[in-house]
């Protein structure tokens, strides 16, 4: 049995900066052919994406896929509102955690996983000012430290 490849599309790295992941979720996305299309071209942008439950389902809402360039009247728009593909209880724990003080679920990363589009998504706490400036002193000594390794 081959274990199967995954190749990224696109990755949310405001998403590290600005909350801290608590909990992730691989989920997969209900797309048209044509937006399969622009999505093997890696024309996907998560930037300004955000996740809503509503009805006990998942809608990824601002995610941007170019429209694609051969495609014609079946090219749909680039930030319509997209269902996610998600078991009963991974929703019923989203909504349960949304329901606390301060958490929120935001896409982090789009890709390929075999043929099928998957999205890893969390359940994310927001940070405050000074958590994002902890954060980039500990990546800047971070970085340091390899430095002087490697030197």
């Amino acid at each position: 049995m081959s274990k199967e490849s995954t190749r990224l599309i696109a990755n949310n790295k405001k998403a590290y900066h600005d909350y801290f992941i608590e909990d992730t979720y691989e989920a997969g996305i209900a797309l048209v052919g044509t937006e399969v299309k622009s999505l093997r071209m890696g024309k996907c942008s998560l930037k300004e994406s955000y996740i809503q439950l509503k009805r006990g389902e998942c809608f990824v809402h601002g995610m941007h896929i170019s429209p694609y360039e051969k495609g014609n009247i079946f090219n749909r728009d680039p930030l319509r509102v997209r269902r996610l593909l998600l078991h009963d209880y991974e929703i019923r724990k989203l909504q349960a955690g949304v329901e606390k003080q301060g958490y929120t679920i935001v896409p982090l990363k789009i890709y390929f996983k075999g043929q099928l589009v998957k999205m890893e998504i969390g359940l994310a706490r927001g940070k405050k000012l000074y958590d994002k400036r902890e954060s980039i002193k500990e990546r800047d000594m971070k970085r340091q430290a390899e430095r002087e390794r490697d030197e």
